[in-house]
């Protein structure tokens, strides 16, 4: 399965009802959503999942697990995405079958080749700017290190870390195929709003 391009995938964070962001992103046109919450348990993200993937099925939007394999595996959903600390690619396309998309966390061109080796689909560019939303000891990447490892690894970049309204469209002419968002989404006012400005700013890059 390929990615739309121009794609917006909101992530769900750790402080807001998953379900309840979700729907909103989705209203505001989001392609792709990922469930990611760190502290929760097995039973609550595969019940989560389950109607996430319902919202998006609505919407004709992705669905994504973040590094859980299994609860993806259990539900049928789109895909997962994985860090370098997680199950590599080919394990999991292994498990998870040949249409699943499979997204890897890289910060530099050897690790987006390895992930492309491995069978994934896209890449997630990460730290982009200075970001709250993880612990990142590191300097940013910059915008400047997407094209580079976008064309050494041969797949689409989805870009993450910082970005917000006022700077998603310098993402995208970078060379990143779509943008993915936590705090510019949920820490909003109206996050179906917030979407919609974001999908009209990446659609007009």
């Amino acid at each position: 399965m390929s990615l739309p391009r121009r794609l917006l995938c909101v992530i769900t964070d750790e402080h807001s009802d998953p379900v309840e962001l979700a729907r909103m992103a989705l209203e505001g046109g989001a392609g792709m959503v990922q469930l990611r919450k760190k502290s929760a348990s097995g039973r609550e993200l595969f019940h989560w999942a389950l109607r996430i993937q319902e919202l998006c099925r609505e919407r004709e939007a992705l669905f994504i697990v973040n590094d859980r394999v299994d609860i993806a595996l259990a539900m049928t959903a789109d895909g997962v995405h994985l860090g370098q600390q997680d199950m590599p690619a080919s394990a999991a396309r292994k498990l998870l079958g040949p249409d699943a998309i499979i997204g890897v966390s890289v910060s530099c061109a050897t690790e987006a080749v390895k992930a492309a080796e491995e069978g994934a689909n896209y890449i997630g560019v990460g730290h982009i700017f200075p970001t709250f939303s993880k612990n990142k000891p590191s300097e940013p990447l910059g915008t400047a290190a997407i094209r580079p490892i976008r064309n050494a690894a041969q797949l689409p970049v989805i870009a993450i870390g910082g970005i917000y309204h006022d700077n998603a469209a310098e993402v995208i002419r970078a060379g990143a195929s779509g943008i993915a968002i936590i705090s510019a989404v949920s820490e909003s006012d109206d996050p179906a709003d917030a979407t919609r400005d974001l999908v009209k700013k990446i659609r007009q890059a």
